[in-house]
C-alpha cells in the first residue's frame, strides 16, 4: 500500500530500541537481536522511502551505550565493521545518500575511512537520505556545534549578530531539515538524548513493539496516525478552531 498521496513527513527519526530484549526473550543472545535489528533497518528504510519520505535518521548506538557490557559493545562494533559493505551496496541499489552522525572516538581509523568512502560514493544521490546515528548523543552534538561556532568566531568567520537557528543548524553533524515524526520502538517512553534540537516540533510516536518485529504494516499504521495529527507549530489552526 502506498500513502504517497497523504501528508507524508519529510524527515522521520527512529529510535531503534528493543533489539537485545528481542534476542533474550527468544532464548537467543542480545547480539542475535542486534543482527536482526540491522536487517530490519534495510527493510524498513526501503519501505519508508517508497512512501515518499526524503530523510530518515536511525538512532543505532548512543554515546551512553558504550557503558554497556564490554562483550555486547564489542559485538556491535564488529557488526558495524561487517555490515559497512552491506550499507554501501544497499545505498547504491536504492540510490540512497548515506550519512553517519556521531563522535568517532571509539572507532578505528579503518572504520572511519570506510564510513567516509560510503559518504563520498553516495553523495550525489538525490531524494533519499539515510542518516546512521552511531556513537551519537544530542548533547554532544550541540556542544560540538558550539565549539565550532566559537572557533569560527575566533577566526573572524562568523558574526554573532547574524547567528540564528538556520546558521546554528548548519554547525550540527548534518544539515538536515527538522524532524517531522519521531518513532521509538521497544516500549520506552523517553527521548534518550536523540536529536533534541531537530525534534522541537516533531510528532512523537511510541510503540511497545521491539524493533526487529516492527514491520512495514506497523509503520503504515503510524503514518495513518501521523496524518491525523494537527501540527500547528505553536500557532492556531483557524479552520479547526472555527468549528
Amino acid at each position: 500500500m502506498s500513502y504517497i498521496d497523504l501528508n507524508i513527513p519529510k524527515h522521520i527519526a527512529i529510535i531503534v530500541d528493543g533489539n537485545g530484549r528481542w534476542g533474550t526473550e527468544r532464548g537467543l543472545s542480545r547480539s542475535a537481536g542486534h543482527k536482526e535489528g540491522f536487517l530490519n533497518v534495510k527493510r524498513l528504510s526501503k519501505h519508508i522511502f517508497n512512501q515518499g519520505t526524503s530523510y530518515i535518521s536511525m538512532y543505532l548506538f548512543s554515546t551512553e551505550n558504550f557503558k554497556r557490557d564490554k562483550k555486547e559493545v564489542n559485538y556491535i562494533m564488529n557488526l558495524l565493521v561487517d555490515k559497512l559493505k552491506d550499507i554501501l551496496d544497499f545505498a547504491h541499489q536504492e540510490k540512497i545518500k548515506a550519512l553517519f552522525s556521531g563522535r568517532l572516538d571509539h572507532l578505528s581509523d579503518k572504520v572511519i575511512q570506510t564510513m567516509n568512502k560510503i559518504v563520498e560514493d553516495t553523495k550525489n544521490y538525490q531524494g533519499k537520505t539515510l542518516n546512521f546515528c552511531f556513537g551519537y548523543g544530542s548533547h554532544a552534538e550541540i556542544i560540538d556545534a558550539a565549539k565550532k561556532i566559537a572557533l569560527d568566531y575566533k577566526n573572524n568567520k562568523i558574526n554573532l549578530d547574524n547567528l540564528d537557528e538556520d546558521i546554528f543548524n548548519s554547525y550540527l553533524y548534518q544539515e538536515l531539515p527538522p524532524v517531522d515524526l519521531l518513532i521509538r520502538t521497544g516500549g520506552e517512553i523517553r527521548l534518550s538524548n536523540f536529536m533534541l534540537w531537530q525534534i522541537s516540533y516533531a510528532e512523537l510516536y511510541f510503540t511497545k513493539i521491539y524493533f526487529p518485529d516492527f514491520t512495514e504494516k506497523d509503520f503504515d499504521e503510524v503514518l495513518v496516525e501521523y496524518t491525523k495529527r494537527d501540527r500547528r507549530f505553536g500557532g492556531v489552526n483557524n479552520e479547526k478552531e472555527s468549528h
